[in-house]
C-alpha cells in the first residue's frame, strides 16, 4: 500500500469518528398520538322518503307493473281524511255567489225562432289549446310514473284514487250541469256552469301535486296548478264560460280528488305506498304563489263629450296571479306580485243595437237624412213597420226598383253589417313590488298583509265593424249665398239645398271592415295592499284566502266610429252631402268620436292562493 492510499484512509476514519460525535448528544426521536375521546352526537332526522337506498350511478327503471302492489318500508299510513284541506269548498262557493252577474254579448246575424234577431256580440277570440291543457296533470303523473319515477302510491293505488277522483268529480259536475241549465256566453247550449274542463284540470293538477308535489319537488306542485289556472282563463277568453263558472269547477276538482284520495287510504291503508311527504324546517314564510280570483269594485265607466254620453258596464274581473316573498325573519319581507285583471264588457249600451242592425233598418237608422225626400203623408206612420210599407209603397209608386221587400233588400244601400269583437275585455297587467308582513297565529294558521307599489299597462277593448251593400248616389242642388248679411255664423255663404232626390244605385257593391269601437287607458302607476289568512297544512304547502285591495288612477280613451262605413257605401259627392248634413248635428259628420275620461280605479279582489314554502 503507498503512502497516497494511507492517507486517503486515514482522512475517512477520522471523518466518520468526527460526524459519529456530533450525534452522541442527540434527544431521541419520539412520535406523540392525538388523545381521542369517543362522544355520542345527535344526527338529524331524515324521512325515509328523502333517503335515498339506490346506487346514484344507476338510472330510474321503467314501471309498468301495473297491477303489482309494492310497499317501501318506513312510509307513513295515511287515516282516513288526514290529508283533507276542504279549500275546494270557499271556490265553489265564491262561483255559485258571483254566478248571477251575467250577460249576453254576442252578435249573431241569424234570425231565430219567430223572426227575432239576436243582438249579442260574439267575440272572434278562440284557442283549442285549453281542450288538451285540462289533461296536462294525469299525463305528467303517468308519465313520470312509467319513467320509473316513484311517487307517492304504486300503480294499483295511484289509478285506484286516479279513477274515484275522476268518477267523483263527473258525478258533482254533470249533476249541477243539468240541473242548472246555465247558459253558455256564446249561447251555444246550457250546461255553462260548472266548467267540466276547469275540474278536470283541477283533478289532474291535485293528482301531480299529491304524487309528486308532496313527494318530490313542490315545482311539480306549482306546474301543475299553474296550467289548471291557464285552462280556466283560457275557458273564459274562448267565451265558453263565465268567470263563476271557472271558479265552481276548480273548486269542484280540488275537492273531488281529496276525497278520492280519503277513500283509498281508508280501503288501502299502509298498502301500496312509496314515499313520505317531504319535510322542510324552516320558520320562514317565505313563499312563491298562483292565485286565482275575482274582481270586485270600477264596473263601469262613463264617457262625456259635450251633451253626449257613453256608458260601458263591465262584469266580475278574472283575475291570475303570480307572487312571491322572501322573508328575513317570522315577521317581515320583501317581494313582488305579476297580476292579470281580465274585465269583460257586460252591457255596450247603445253599441249593441247600433251595430248589429241590418237590411233596410241600417240604412233608416243610421242615415235618417233622407226622411225629407218623402212626402209627409208617406213618412207619417204610428209604428217603424207602417213608416216601412208607406216608403215602400211611395218608393214603387216612383218606379223604384222595389216592387217587394225582398226587391228593396237586394237593391239597399246595406245589405248586412255585423260587429266583430275582437276583445270584449279591459286587461291590465301590473308589475309590482313591496314589503310583506305576516303574524303567527299558532303552528298552521297566520294572518298576513303587504304594501306594493307597482306600473299598471291596459290592453284595450275593441270591435270591429263590418258592412257591404249597393254604392249609391244622390241627385241635388246647393245654392250658395255670400251677399252680405247672408253668412252663417261662421262668416261661411249660406247654403241652400234643393232638388234633393232619393239615392239611387251605381251599379257597384261595396264592403267595409273598421275599427267600430276601442276603448283602451294609458299606463299608470297602482299601489295595493291586502289581507289575508294562510292555512300551512304540510311543512312547504299552504292554502291563503285573501282580499286584496288596488287603487290606481287610469286616463280612458274611447273611439266610437258608427258611421265610417257610409264613405264607402256613397260616391263622393253623396258623401260630402251625408258627412255636412251630419255636421249640423254634432259637429262631427261622419268622423269618429273621440270621447275620454280620468276615472279612479278602486279594485277589490277576492281569491285563493296555493302556495309553495322556499
Amino acid at each position: 500500500m503507498n503512502l497516497r492510499h494511507l492517507l486517503t484512509l486515514a482522512t475517512v476514519a477520522l471523518t466518520v469518528q468526527a460526524n459519529a460525535e456530533n450525534y452522541r448528544d442527540m434527544e431521541p426521536l419520539t412520535l406523540e398520538v392525538p388523545e381521542m375521546k369517543a362522544e355520542l352526537v345527535k344526527l338529524p332526522e331524515r324521512s325515509a322518503a328523502n333517503f335515498e337506498r339506490v346506487d346514484p350511478a344507476a338510472s330510474p327503471k321503467m314501471d309498468f307493473d301495473f297491477f303489482k302492489t309494492k310497499t317501501n318500508p318506513g312510509v307513513k299510513a295515511y287515516k282516513f281524511m288526514d290529508d283533507m284541506t276542504f279549500v275546494g269548498i270557499p271556490l265553489f262557493a265564491a262561483g255559485w255567489a258571483i254566478k248571477g252577474d251575467k250577460a249576453m254579448f254576442r252578435v249573431n246575424q241569424k234570425a231565430e225562432s219567430g223572426g227575432k234577431k239576436n243582438t249579442q256580440l260574439l267575440t272572434d277570440f278562440k284557442t283549442g289549446i285549453d281542450d288538451y291543457t285540462q289533461f296536462f296533470g294525469p299525463a305528467m303523473v303517468v308519465g313520470l310514473k312509467l319513467g320509473g319515477y316513484e311517487g307517492r302510491s304504486d300503480w294499483p293505488r295511484l289509478l285506484a284514487s286516479a279513477g274515484l277522483s275522476y268518477a267523483i268529480m263527473a258525478g258533482f259536475v254533470n249533476g249541477i250541469k243539468y240541473s242548472a241549465k246555465e247558459m253558455r256566453p256564446d249561447g251555444s247550449t246550457a250546461n255553462s256552469w260548472p266548467s267540466g274542463h276547469t275540474a278536470t284540470a283541477f283533478v289532474g293538477a291535485s293528482l301531480l301535486h299529491k304524487e309528486y308535489g308532496l313527494t318530490r319537488s313542490p315545482w311539480w306542485s306549482v306546474a301543475g296548478y299553474g296550467v289548471a289556472t291557464a285552462t280556466g282563463v283560457m275557458r273564459v277568453l274562448n267565451n265558453r264560460h263565465w268567470i263563476s263558472d271557472v271558479m265552481s269547477g276548480a273548486g269542484i276538482g280540488i275537492m273531488s280528488t281529496e276525497l278520492g284520495y280519503a277513500l283509498c287510504d281508508l280501503l288501502f291503508k299502509q298498502k301500496g305506498l312509496l314515499r313520505n311527504d317531504l319535510m322542510m324546517d324552516s320558520e320562514k314564510p317565505s313563499f312563491f304563489s298562483v292565485s286565482m280570483g275575482v274582481g270586485l269594485g270600477s264596473k263601469d265607466l262613463n264617457f262625456e263629450s259635450g251633451d253626449d254620453e257613453m256608458n260601458i258596464k263591465f262584469r266580475a274581473a278574472t283575475v291570475v296571479d303570480a307572487e312571491g316573498a322572501y322573508f328575513f325573519n317570522k315577521y317581515i319581507g320583501v317581494g313582488g306580485r305579476l297580476r292579470v285583471r281580465a274585465q269583460s264588457a257586460k252591457d255596450f249600451g247603445d253599441f249593441a243595437s247600433s251595430v248589429a242592425v241590418e237590411d233596410l233598418d241600417a240604412w233608416h237608422g243610421l242615415m235618417p237624412y233622407y226622411q225629407n225626400a218623402f212626402p209627409a203623408d208617406y213618412v207619417a206612420a204610428t209604428t217603424a213597420e207602417q213608416r216601412l210599407d208607406n216608403e215602400l209603397t211611395y218608393l214603387e209608386k216612383v218606379g223604384y226598383q222595389t216592387q217587394s221587400e225582398s226587391a228593396w233588400m237586394a237593391n239597399a244601400p246595406v245589405t248586412d253589417s255585423y260587429g266583430i269583437v275582437k276583445s270584449d275585455h279591459i286587461t291590465e297587467f301590473t308589475g309590482s313590488v313591496g314589503v310583506y308582513f305576516n303574524l303567527p297565529l299558532s303552528n298552521h294558521f297566520a294572518l298576513g298583509t303587504k304594501a306594493l307599489i307597482g306600473r299598471s299597462i291596459t290592453q284595450e277593448l275593441d270591435i270591429d265593424g263590418h258592412a257591404e251593400g249597393n254604392k249609391k248616389d244622390i241627385a241635388y242642388t246647393v245654392t250658395l249665398d255670400n251677399r252680405p248679411g247672408m253668412q252663417d255664423a261662421d262668416g261661411d255663404p249660406a247654403v241652400t239645398l234643393a232638388n234633393l232626390a232619393y239615392p239611387t244605385n251605381t251599379g257597384e257593391k261595396w264592403s267595409d271592415d273598421w275599427e267600430y269601437l276601442t276603448i283602451g287607458a294609458k299606463s299608470s302607476t297602482s299601489f295595493g295592499t291586502g289581507l289575508s289568512i294562510t292555512y300551512r297544512y304540510k311543512s312547504n304547502f299552504s292554502w291563503r284566502l285573501y282580499c286584496d285591495y288596488d287603487y290606481t288612477r287610469k286616463d280612458f280613451t274611447a273611439t266610437y266610429d258608427p258611421f265610417h262605413f257610409m264613405r264607402k257605401g256613397l260616391t263622393s259627392g253623396a258623401s260630402i252631402l251625408m258627412d255636412s248634413a251630419g255636421e249640423y248635428g254634432d259637429d262631427r259628420g261622419l268622423d269618429a268620436r273621440e270621447y275620454k275620461a280620468t276615472k279612479h280605479m278602486n279594485y277589490v279582489t277576492l281569491g285563493l292562493s296555493f302556495l309553495v314554502n322556499i
